[in-house]
């Protein structure tokens, strides 16, 4: 809920629809209530085309608001006890996972116990080789605490974080130091990950694996809002790996689409 209106968006919305704009398969997993809300949301991802596995359910659909500052950075006060804190594991959706190539998901989603479930029993239906499971931390409000970010990590082989997210996740490990590629470096050897990705805001990108680093300033662009655009920089560094690029293709393609992004209001404007 933006000061000007309401808009669809969430990270995981945001993420399937950029990798549908890109040329993928997608689905957004989620659920809504049986209310006015909910119906618009199923309407806005059939008018983007965008797939999705949404539960009905009789809690109300999840709203966040939304202000922007002079800069266009957002604050978020996300409501609780809504539908998508109760999105159900089911036989459809253990399918769905078995054919998934690539999966994105959060911590947020995980400060319910019925969501969490949900999202674990998703990555163990998933192929144990071959697949991508983005762990996109996404440290909202309290809704987090170290076991559920301690277990997501351990389930994940790419890491997406802003700096300081990688302030508290690496201060909550005990292993913070004040160099950032000494941090993601440790939290890939200490949890085996094949990728950090570290975004810096205006300051710039990291990509890190164990062998290579790549660093990407920030573009210059007139900036709207910025809502969406770490979504879409996921969605896109995603897309490229799956369609063969290397990581630094990858890393190129993911910040022309996020500053392209910032350039729009809302998290989901057309390529």
């Amino acid at each position: 809920m933006f000061p000007e209106g309401k808009q669809l968006g969430g990270a995981p919305a945001n993420f399937a629809y950029h990798a549908s704009q890109l040329g993928c398969n997608s689905f957004a997993v989620s659920a809504i209530g049986n209310d006015m809300l909910g119906y618009e949301i199923e309407e806005i991802l059939s008018e983007k085309n965008v797939n999705s596995h949404i539960n009905h359910l009789d809690f109300p659909t999840g709203t966040v608001q939304v202000t922007v500052d002079s800069e266009g950075i957002p604050s978020y006060e996300i409501k609780r006890n809504v539908a998508w804190d109760h999105i159900r594991f089911d036989d459809e959706l253990k399918h769905l996972a078995s054919k998934t190539s690539a999966v994105c998901f959060g911590s947020l989603a995980q400060r319910s116990e019925t969501s969490r479930n949900s999202i674990n029993q998703f990555l163990n239906a998933m192929s144990e080789t071959g697949v991508y499971k983005i762990f996109d931390i996404n440290l909202r409000q309290n809704f987090y605490n170290k076991a559920i970010i301690e277990n997501s990590l351990q389930k994940s082989n790419i890491l997406k974080l802003n700096d300081d997210e990688l302030l508290v996740v690496t201060e909550m490990f005990g292993n913070s130091s004040d160099n950032l590629e000494t941090n993601c470096q440790k939290l890939l050897l200490e949890f085996d990950l094949e990728i950090v990705i570290l975004t810096c805001g205006t300051k710039g990108s990291y990509v890190f694996t164990k062998e290579t680093t790549s660093f990407l300033e920030t573009p210059k662009v007139q900036v709207a809002d910025t809502v969406g655009a770490g979504d879409s920089f996921t969605a896109a560094f995603c897309v490229s790996l799956l369609d063969g690029k290397s990581i630094s293709l990858a890393h190129e393609k993911a910040v022309e689409v996020s500053a392209f992004v910032c350039t729009k209001a809302g998290a989901m404007p057309n390529f």
